[in-house]
């Protein structure tokens, strides 16, 4: 991880650049009006929306209105500096809640009123406005010491005025030209000390995102273990307790029938007729032992053609509703495809319920593919290590997803699910 004073990965840093001086110079005047404007409006909405408190969603709304604003502007700040120095960063992301509804919206407005990332770029604005309107005076000075330098050429009269002070023609040259040099050079230390306090400032968000990067990674690996390791436990567990002992079963009908082939031939057929009655069925729980493992019809038709099939298997009935212009990618697909199908074995086996309702769409603007399944069974379905739905859940968090379960006592049953297009 580098530290705050050093270059991020990628091409280093413009920071002590001519161009990047010149640029730090134009940005710092024009954003000693602009910051003036934006703390202005920011300074309205919060004298106004507490003024409106009482009056709940008018105060309310106001207040939401300046988080918005402050992102705004933070993401405008951070977009600023990256372009000026760049430092090699992502644009600051708006921060949303995992939760859904009017609950989830106001979530999602906390976490980001509190984005550390935001608030940082929003320190540096304020900085920035306040050395701007420096730049500014310094800029009128800089003009001012060139007007004086030469006012022996124009200006009549035995003395001189520079912003407040009166001295003789005679040392106007001089004067001006000290006051016009020390402004360039007060306007270039600025300059260069806007790029530092970027660095301070600014570029610390690409090192939290890096690390918050690689938590998300240790995560995922985890998450990822637990979901071979918890489908494993079903695959041994499924061939324990199902098609190995009908196949053991299988094997020893055929000694019997082999012993009695000659002193009970019609005993001997009805027992073969019974193994392969056994065989059949060994056959059936193998091919659906495989397509928990892999469904190839995903690969060959797509998630839309996959869940009609595990709804037309369901025993109870189901409504699919899925809306997708596109393929999602396979790993993507693979993860909704299994959620689903273990909520409808869920609901089957234990929910008691009449209906269920599968509803798969896929958000190109956020590069997600979202699934949702309900029923109307008794509820109190519980994620339980080593259980179906924890391997759900960890098959999604291995891919970045989310996974969320609601199955209040007495019904009904949802559970939600959303996983990155790019998986």
């Amino acid at each position: 991880m580098t530290s705050t004073t050093a270059p991020l990965a990628g091409a280093p840093p413009r920071t002590g650049t001519s161009l990047a001086l010149i640029g730090a110079i134009a940005h710092l005047a024009f954003l000693g009006f602009y910051g003036i404007a934006v703390f202005g409006l920011m300074g309205s909405l919060l004298v106004s929306g507490i003024l409106a408190l009482p009056f709940l969603g008018i105060g309310i709304l106001l207040l939401i209105a300046l988080v918005y604003v402050l992102y705004g502007a933070g993401f405008l700040e951070t977009a600023r500096v990256e372009g000026l120095y760049g430092f090699g960063m992502p644009m600051l992301r708006a921060r949303r809640s995992p939760k859904r509804g009017f609950g989830g919206f106001l979530h999602t407005i906390w976490l980001q009123f509190v984005d550390g990332a935001m608030w940082r770029a929003i320190a540096h604005l304020a900085i920035a406005t306040v050395l701007g309107w420096v730049v500014v005076g310094l800029a009128s000075l800089l003009v001012a010491g060139v007007a004086t330098a030469f006012a022996p050429l124009y200006a009549p009269g035995g003395s001189v005025r520079l912003w407040g002070l009166s001295f003789e023609m005679a040392w106007a040259p001089l004067v001006g030209a000290i006051a016009a040099i020390l402004a360039l050079a007060a306007i270039v230390g600025i300059a260069m000390l806007h790029g530092v306090l970027a660095r301070v400032f600014i570029a610390p968000i690409r090192e939290a995102q890096l690390a918050a990067q690689a938590r998300d990674a240790v995560t995922q690996r985890h998450d990822a273990i637990r979901a071979s390791d918890v489908e494993r436990a079903r695959i041994e567990r499924d061939l324990h307790d199902g098609v190995q002992p009908r196949l053991v079963s299988v094997g020893m009908t055929l000694g019997l029938a082999q012993q009695k082939i000659d002193a009970d031939p019609d005993a001997a057929k009805q027992l073969v007729a019974e193994a392969h009655t056994s065989t059949k069925a060994a056959i059936t729980e193998l091919r659906q032992l495989a397509r928990g493992i892999h469904a190839s019809v995903l690969d060959d038709r797509g998630l839309d053609a996959a869940l009609s099939a595990v709804a037309s298997r369901s025993h109870i009935p189901v409504h699919l509703d899925v809306r997708m212009s596109g393929r999602a990618g396979r790993d993507a697909e693979a993860a909704v495809y299994f959620a689903i199908a273990e909520s409808l074995t869920n609901a089957a086996k234990h929910s008691r319920a009449t209906a269920c309702r599968v509803v798969v769409r896929a958000r190109p603007d956020g590069g997600q593919l979202w699934a949702r399944v309900e029923d109307d069974g008794v509820g109190g379905a519980r994620i339980v290590p080593g259980g179906g739905l924890d391997g759900v859940r960890n098959r999604i968090a291995a891919l970045g997803g989310t996974a969320r379960l609601d199955s209040p006592a007495g019904g009904p049953t949802s559970l939600e699910v959303s996983v990155p297009c790019a998986s």
